[in-house]
């Protein structure tokens, strides 16, 4: 999914087909403005909406130059909050634009709508409460704070007829959350899968196309400013959770909490992961997944092999991908940049614009809350991989057979790199589709055994799909 701008696309007979997102030509039309017209306008004889942005970093620059170099524009920047605001202060802002350090000088002020892009719980949390209790709507783009209590602050919206909306909470400058909540609207959305986290997928495609190790990958990714100095909550897979819990309410109607949902860390991955992934015909990537059965969320967040034909396979470097699927129209693929401060901020300004014209119109945008409170599992049935590092010696295949048999489980196929050290040697055993569950019980045995250097690399293989059963 290679280019500069966010799409969106159709997945028709194997074929990914891009949508005209000005014309909607494809799919029920939405934009990436996603409620204003080619100039950004809400309509000629509009209201002027007084803008305050909380947070002066990367992102929340980015939406101040747009905020002041669209033109004409019925968007008005008036404040600027901000730690240590002297510091922060730029020239390039019109002279009027008020610069604070006291969030209750945007509250007491004639500002329509906050936006919020500290990021973080606290004080986010409590002062996108405050900003709603004072009758402002509010724009944020903080996953934490959405995935932990969004279905709660929209209801809060709601009781007090204001708005608010998190299209950069997911991403980037990908209008998912858009999509989802508008543009498939009509549709009866079950199931929605893929790349939330643009750090993994460039750590990752680092090591699949150099052959260089994890750490080798992660440290590139570090010095690009992919990664942060911490990567735990990417390469543990806690940010794209967060991001997933957010679309399966958005999309699915799930009330989930992220924290429900299993995330599996990609630091275990080798570039000999790759070789026999592309043996099977696939590739490796961090998969987010959630999939509504009944009352059931089939829900993880893991790496994955995924084919090599998939749309999946074809997300490189920090690129962020979404693909929904509807009883109706199918599968509805989202693809683009997913982070960083230009494509973030222009999805909080689309945030800002829908705001103006639902105000305007006396209709709501973001809508009601979520109800339906699943139970969360990721008990996936699926083939799986299994990656072992050993000590060689004989037996060690008919004693990893023997476990597996015992656990109800067949063997697929059993590949072995040739020419390692037999101090560590690793070799690759496939298993027939199963429940995650049982493979899972098994390794709690295998993973025993002295034979072994480290734990067995575990992973789905996504080859003709997950199924929730």
């Amino acid at each position: 999914m290679k280019g500069e701008n966010p799409l969106l696309y159709r997945l028709e007979d194997g074929e990914v087909n891009p949508i005209d997102t000005h014309t909607g030509d494809g799919m029920t039309g939405i934009s990436k403005l996603d409620a204003a017209d080619k100039t950004g306008t809400v309509a000629p004889d509009s209201k002027l909406w007084n803008v305050a942005i909380v947070g002066f970093g990367t992102v929340g620059r980015s939406v101040a130059r747009i905020l002041c170099e669209r033109e004409p524009s019925p968007l008005r920047l008036t404040h600027i909050c901000n730690r240590n605001v002297a510091r922060k202060k730029v020239d390039w802002l019109p002279s009027t634009v008020q610069w604070t350090e006291n969030f209750d000088d945007v509250l007491s002020s004639n500002v329509d709508i906050v936006v919020e892009v500290m990021g973080g719980l606290q004080p986010s949390e409590d002062w996108i409460r405050r900003a709603l209790a004072s009758e402002k709507s509010v724009v944020t783009a903080n996953k934490q704070v959405i995935s932990r209590c969004g279905a709660e602050l929209v209801a809060l919206a709601g009781r007090i007829n204001r708005e608010i909306a998190f299209g950069a909470s997911v991403a980037g400058g990908v209008p998912v959350i858009s999509g989802l909540h508008q543009g498939l609207a009509g549709d009866d959305l079950f199931k929605i899968c893929g790349i939330l986290n643009g750090t993994c997928n460039y750590i990752l495609s680092q090591i699949e196309s150099n052959g260089v190790t994890f750490a080798t990958a992660l440290r590139e990714a570090q010095k690009l400013g992919f990664a942060e100095a911490d990567p735990t909550e990417d390469i543990d897979g806690l940010d794209a959770r967060a991001k997933l819990a957010i679309l399966a309410r958005v999309g699915l109607h799930c009330d989930v909490q992220a924290s429900s949902i299993v995330a599996r860390t990609i630091s275990a991955i080798d570039s000999v992961d790759f070789e026999y992934a592309n043996q099977l015909g696939c590739t490796i990537r961090q998969i987010s997944w959630a999939e509504l059965k009944g009352n059931d969320l089939f829900a993880a967040v893991q790496p994955a092999l995924v084919e090599l034909s998939s749309p999946l396979a074809r997300v490189e470097g920090s690129q962020n991908l979404v693909m929904a699927t509807g009883t109706y129209g199918g599968e509805t693929v989202f693809g683009g940049h997913g982070a960083g401060g230009h494509p973030t901020a222009v999805a909080v300004v689309s945030d800002i614009l829908a705001i103006a014209r639902a105000q305007q119109s006396g209709m709501s945008y973001t809508g009601q809350p979520t109800t339906t409170m699943p139970n969360v599992t990721a008990d996936f049935t699926t083939k799986h991989y299994l990656r072992f590092l050993v000590r060689d010696r004989p037996g060690i295949i008919a004693t990893l057979a023997t476990i597996l048999s015992e656990s109800g489980i067949n063997i697929d196929s059993v590949l072995q790199k040739p020419g390692c050290p037999k101090s560590h040697l690793p070799f690759l055993i496939t298993l027939e589709e199963c429940k995650a569950s049982l493979v899972e019980r098994a390794l709690q045995r295998i993973n025993e055994l002295d034979f072994l250097v480290q734990p067995c690399l575990h992973m789905p293989i996504m080859a003709g799909d997950l199924h929730a059963k």
